[in-house]
């Protein structure tokens, strides 16, 4: 990662569109809004929500778009990073987008998790990975 790390934590807003470019590039794009909370001098809560785009290319691209969707909570971590384009009127706009290097749920809004795992290089994905073989005595207890 260059520059400065931003890191933000919110909710996805609407489910990630993947794309993919003319060189076969993946190309994932979701918006997160990112809330604020304070207490104001008054004593009252307060609160302001920020909406960011962010952007993932590549591997992290397909990986994401698999189990992404809308209201998930995450941290995403990346840079941020500015772009200038022209809008449908013909008129100058510019952005700042959210370029991810990480991503990760969070777990204050998960109500289950299943784990899969990668296949190793060269096996189907529908194969099922060997799991390594441990003996273990009968009589031992699991130690959680």
């Amino acid at each position: 990662m260059s520059g400065s790390p931003a890191t933000f934590t919110g909710n996805v807003t609407a489910d990630p569109e993947l794309k993919f470019l003319n060189n076969g590039t993946p190309k994932l794009t979701f918006g997160i809004a990112v809330n604020h909370y304070w207490t104001d001098q008054a004593g009252e809560k307060q609160e302001k929500t920020s909406y960011f785009n962010v952007v993932v290319w590549r591997q992290l691209a397909e990986d994401a778009a698999k189990i992404l969707e809308k209201g998930m909570r995450l941290v995403v971590t990346g840079r941020l990073e500015q772009r200038s384009y022209e809008g449908d009127d013909g008129k100058n706009r510019s952005v700042v987008e959210l370029i991810a290097d990480e991503i990760g749920a969070s777990v204050r809004s998960l109500e289950s998790v299943v784990r899969a795992k990668r296949a190793p290089q060269g096996e189907s994905a529908s194969k099922p990975a060997s799991k390594p073989k441990a003996k273990v005595p009968a009589t031992q207890d699991e130690p959680f």
